[in-house]
């Protein structure tokens, strides 16, 4: 066992060059390895770059694009000196805690794909395994953590919390009472890091480009998939077509030569939990749903391979997720090691009678309802208003069950799937 914990504490020697070159026909990518001079347990300076890969054993290393702006067709993809993650300096891992492993950069990068989107409001992303555990927005910095963080105060443990303001101490007080792997913010204000660094392991990351991320809202990037043969599939990144109400459109279908149409329109509070969610889906791992309220997820349904499963994992997860947080804000310990069997009794009730918080939630899938199945399930526990990319040769029989529920169910369309592999 001794053996198996030195190897998450051990920087691993890669064999990676310095500098790499991608060819693309006459135009050519420029990158370099990075590496940084941090601490180790001894108090010295290492200089490595990341510690290892997905897991120990597996060799990495991180590449900043220094060189070339490549231009496909009409599409021309991020420039040099558009670094965040990539570009990280000593100077901005304010503490480094120890060199960081690729799972460390990933989730900071995917909650930014994620936060470019939500620049209006202080806003919060917390990352799992490159999935946001909750995602919340609010005027108050503080506030946008509280929500997110109990939005799945489990799966947060560990996690990397990212904003897209600069920390103030009322966030920070809140983050040091938790356990994380990460926390990276534009900027830190006076007497945050004093507050944070008294876990001494935790990664305090600055990011001053977070403050520009709406200028990377239509960038795209060239998005490599290797294959177990050597080979690699590339795409261009996704970009977001849903970013303001125009975007949305009512659900309507046609199916035997019969137009069908949703007959109640969302609210102006549903539209932007639609926007938001939307967001969202952009840094989630599909097959998935969501519901959000109030710019808060409610549940993240992620990675299955069927639709209505995932509508059912999601509402699982808010059922065990909200009794979990009722019990941590009145008795400050998680519901799991709650002794007295009378207070479980009433939290599980109280959590079944108000549905988890579900009711009047916006229901959020990245590709349509092959089956009205998935959309019923939604219905079932209270949701106000449903927003998918429609599409299914079914559609008829989502926006039927809309209609017939009662109260009826807003729908709309954002004609864009939200796949992430």
């Amino acid at each position: 066992m001794e053996d198996i914990k030195k190897k998450y504490k051990t920087v691993m020697d890669d064999h990676f060059p310095e500098t790499m070159k991608i060819v693309f026909g006459d135009q050519t990518l420029e990158y370099r390895k990075r590496a940084w001079k941090i601490a180790d347990s001894s108090g010295g300076l290492v200089e490595k770059g990341l510690r290892y890969g997905e897991n120990p054993g597996q060799e990495a290393a991180l590449y900043e694009l220094t060189a070339g702006n490549l231009a496909l067709g009409n599409c021309r993809f991020v420039a040099p000196g558009k670094g965040l993650v990539s570009s990280l300096t000593e100077s901005e891992m304010i503490q480094a805690g120890k060199h960081p492993g690729k799972t460390n950069l990933t989730d900071v990068d995917n909650a930014l794909n994620i936060l470019k989107f939500l620049m209006q409001t202080p806003a919060c992303a917390i990352m799992k395994h490159n999935n946001p555990s909750g995602v919340a927005a609010h005027s108050s910095m503080s506030k946008a953590y509280y929500r997110a963080n109990m939005a799945d105060r489990i799966a947060a443990f560990g996690g990397a919390a990212v904003f897209n303001r600069a920390l103030d101490k009322p966030t920070a007080k809140l983050i040091a009472e938790n356990y994380l792997e990460v926390v990276a913010a534009p900027d830190y204000e006076e007497g945050t890091v004093a507050i944070l660094s008294r876990r001494r392991n935790l990664r305090i990351l600055a990011i001053p480009r977070i403050e520009r991320l709406q200028d990377y809202v239509n960038m795209r990037f060239v998005d490599f998939k290797s294959l177990i043969d050597g080979g690699i599939i590339v795409q261009q990144s996704a970009v977001n077509a849903i970013q303001s109400p125009e975007d949305l459109v009512p659900a309507r279908a046609k199916h035997q030569g019969k137009e069908y149409v949703i007959e109640r329109l969302p609210t102006d509070r549903e539209i932007q939990d639609m926007i938001f969610g939307w967001a969202v889906e952009q840094g989630v791992t599909s097959n998935s749903v969501l519901y959000v309220k109030d710019g808060c997820t409610v549940g993240i349904g992620t990675g299955e391979q069927d639709r209505v499963g995932v509508a059912e994992l999601a509402i699982i997860k808010a059922y065990v997720k909200y009794r979990d947080r009722l019990c941590f804000e009145r008795h400050l310990v998680p519901f799991n090691e709650l002794k007295d069997e009378a207070i479980c009794k009433d939290l599980d009730a109280e959590t079944l009678e108000c549905k988890a918080g579900l009711v009047g939630s916006v229901m959020v899938s990245d590709a349509f309802f092959p089956f009205r199945d998935g959309v019923d399930v939604g219905i079932r526990e209270g949701v106000s208003a449903i927003v998918h990319p429609g599409g299914s040769e079914r559609d008829f029989e989502s926006i039927q069950a809309c209609n017939e529920a009662n109260p009826q169910v807003a729908m709309m369309f954002t004609n864009q799937r939200a796949f992430k592999h």
